[in-house]
């Protein structure tokens, strides 16, 4: 009897210490943020801010060592993506297809290529618009301790905000200079046998066809250096 009323005495001394001991072990378990948080902040500052738009998806490893920061992560790398992929496919592909002209007879041969490249173009803004909208919407939603949200920000503004920001007057500039050079080869096309094209040059049969075109070469050479500053834009957003 006396064993029984020990063990029972003994038994309700240790389930207060057997609850403390469970709720230390679930508190130790589960405060892994702070840890979370410094690996992120660190690789926010010493990655992201030394990166051009382009950043590294993350490996599993890092996603273990950010938590749920991964998916603060995932908002910038995702706009990252989607800003690379549509500017390659036709801004940048524009601006290549301009280099490619070198002869007269380039207008004509290249019109058709040109003028998909405006209508990429035309899209290419909506595009960028809409991913940088997500990414604000996205943002506005994240749950950030002071500390990280100044960091996030930094790092925010460098990819999402300043690229979006350089890109979208490049975009307009680029098109116009695309549709004169489509508006030349109609004009070399419609001429008919009328031009002749020799040594890169091309030859007119009136004064009237030469006026004209010469007209469209000095508006082309009048905003060749706004296209090339997009260029240049262009260059520097996405290295």
């Amino acid at each position: 009897m006396a064993f029984e009323i020990r063990n029972r005495v003994f038994t309700r001394w240790l389930a207060p210490v057997l609850a403390l001991l469970v709720v230390m072990q679930l508190t130790a378990c589960g405060d892994k943020e702070p840890e979370q948080r410094k690996a992120f902040v660190d690789y926010l500052q010493n990655t992201v801010m030394r990166s051009g738009v382009h950043i590294p998806t993350l490996s599993e490893d890092q996603k273990q060592k950010f938590g749920t920061y991964t998916g603060d992560y995932a908002i910038l790398v995702g706009f990252s993506q989607q800003l690379s992929k549509s500017v390659e496919a036709s801004l940048t592909h524009a601006l290549e297809q301009i280099n490619e002209i070198h002869t007269a007879r380039d207008y004509m041969t290249k019109r058709d290529s040109l003028q998909q490249s405006i209508e990429g173009l035309n899209l290419l803004g909506q595009q960028i618009q809409l991913a940088k909208s997500q990414a604000d919407n996205s943002r506005a939603a994240l749950k950030q301790p002071g500390d990280l949200k100044a960091v996030y920000s930094k790092a925010y503004d460098k990819i999402v905000t300043a690229p979006t920001n350089a890109l979208m007057p490049a975009i307009p500039t680029t098109a116009d200079f695309v549709q004169e050079l489509v508006q030349v080869g109609d004009f070399l096309k419609a001429q008919g046998n009328q031009v002749s094209f020799n040594n890169g040059g091309v030859q007119f049969r009136t004064q009237q066809q030469a006026t004209q075109y010469n007209t469209m070469m000095s508006s082309l050479v009048a905003k060749q250096q706004n296209l090339l500053n997009a260029q240049k834009t262009v260059l520097a957003v996405m290295q």
